[in-house]
């Protein structure tokens, strides 16, 4: 029935601060920007390698919702990695705090955690 994840969507609460995360931190691609004027919003859809992944939005004053990864509700948004210790070293040269590295006990990969601007964790996880 399924064919594959669409797209994921977020809400964030400084939309300048969050795009320049997503693309320049991340690095993924601006495939359009909309400013919606009747909703005060911005739309920015981002892709990763061609594919479509992101929809970042902004809204004027948009509620907090707690984001610790045991609250009910998205825990992360997890990216595949080929080389731990090169993600490291870029988030690193970008100032972004990040978690210790750990190992998964069941597949014995490497991964860490970061937050977004909104505090939301993503998680990079080696091949």
């Amino acid at each position: 029935m399924l064919n594959k994840v669409h797209h994921i969507a977020i809400i964030c609460s400084d939309y300048e601060k969050s795009k320049r995360f997503y693309v320049e931190v991340l690095g993924l691609e601006i495939i359009q920007e909309i400013y919606r004027e009747e909703r005060a919003s911005y739309k920015l859809d981002l892709a990763l390698d061609g594919n479509y992944i992101i929809e970042l939005f902004s809204f004027p004053n948009p509620p907090s919702r707690p984001s610790r990864p045991e609250a009910t509700g998205l825990r992360h948004l997890a990216f595949e990695v080929d080389d731990l210790d090169r993600i490291v070293a870029h988030l690193q040269k970008n100032q972004i705090e990040m978690e210790a590295i750990r190992t998964d006990e069941f597949t014995n990969k490497r991964f860490l955690f970061i937050a977004d601007p909104d505090q939301l964790p993503i998680e990079f996880y080696e091949k």
